[in-house]
């Protein structure tokens, strides 16, 4: 599942793709396969069936949000947003279900307080015309406010039995999560690839000014991408609360940067233009299990976010061989 924007070039005229090239492409699985080699040899706990379950449940929230923010990518910006939004949203089920709005109407309610972010994002971005990096930096620092205000920096505690329910059973074997995150990457994969909109969101990505000059709507694509970020936001703001119990609204959150990561690694460049819903998903999954198996090889936490970082600055390198 994933797609450059075309040219109308004879397959005779495009370059022979280096190996380097190549490579970059399937970065993530490569190294998804290496890790898993390296940490089923450095420790029996990792390929268990509890520690796979536990990895697998704790990477649907990574992939969700990288769900998002590929369609941001695709569209040549970038949604620093993330690493408020999530809190944003997860204080918003959390605050709700504390005034007694029910279940439902807090899921609800935290599904669209995200949505309402990536909206403002969207607008400002497209039709006012302001850089992304600005907006959605102006953006984390203001939904991180708000999330304190709203909050006075405490945790909200969240016992609704349909959402611990949703953390931890599943239908058989398999988790309600893991239902959860390949819906959100099959409705991505089904709009980027099979829908005239997939091709707007490339083409925009691909040449900003040839798109508009096709006639595409590029204002109103961009303010699609950047409300399916924060859509993705809600939804994973749902799936935290879910998983912990409650929110945090003083989470400090490498989220924001593994997001990015899983897209990068995944084959998507920050160009805009490219997509691959498969890649990004085995990114988020690479993120995750490199975590995990720190955690399992009682690395201290301290090196977690300095090799986040590293990936990050690796799939940044790794950008500049992708087409």
């Amino acid at each position: 599942m994933s797609v450059q924007a075309a040219t109308a070039e004879p397959d005779v005229d495009r370059p022979r793709r280096h190996p380097v090239e190549t490579i970059a492409q399937y970065a993530a699985p490569i190294a998804l396969v290496a890790l898993f080699v390296i940490f089923f040899i450095a420790t029996p706990k990792f390929l268990t069936g509890s520690n796979m379950t536990a990895l697998l449940v704790s990477a649907t929230i990574l992939l969700v949000l990288a769900m998002g923010q590929q369609l941001v990518i695709t569209v040549a910006g970038i949604d620093l947003s993330v690493g408020s939004n999530l809190p944003w949203a997860a204080t918003v089920v959390g605050w709700t279900y504390e005034h007694h709005w029910g279940t439902p109407a807090a899921i609800l309610a935290g599904i669209v307080a995200g949505l309402i972010v990536g909206c403002v994002n969207g607008i400002l971005v497209a039709h006012l015309k302001m850089t992304d990096f600005i907006v959605t930096l102006g953006s984390l620092s203001v939904v991180s406010g708000l999330t304190l205000l709203v909050t006075s920096g405490n945790q909200i505690p969240v016992s609704s039995s349909f959402m611990q329910d949703l953390a931890l059973n599943g239908l058989g074997p398999i988790r309600w999560f893991w239902f959860v995150g390949v819906i959100v990457a099959l409705i991505v994969a089904f709009v980027m690839f099979r829908t005239r909109t997939g091709t707007y969101l490339l083409s925009t990505g691909g040449n900003l000014d040839a798109a508009r000059d096709v006639g595409i709507p590029v204002n109103r694509v961009r303010l699609l991408a950047y409300a399916g970020s924060g859509l993705a936001c809600g939804i994973a703001g749902v799936l935290f609360v879910s998983n912990n119990g409650g929110s945090d609204p003083t989470m400090q959150t490498n989220l924001l940067l593994s997001s990015i990561a899983a897209v990068v690694l995944g084959g998507s460049g920050l160009s805009g233009g490219r997509a691959s819903v498969l890649g990004t998903a085995a990114g988020a999954l690479l993120l995750q299990t490199l975590l995990n198996g720190f955690t399992l090889l009682n690395i201290s936490q301290y090196y977690q976010p300095i090799a986040v970082g590293v990936v990050v600055l690796g799939a940044a390198f790794i950008s500049r061989f992708q087409r």
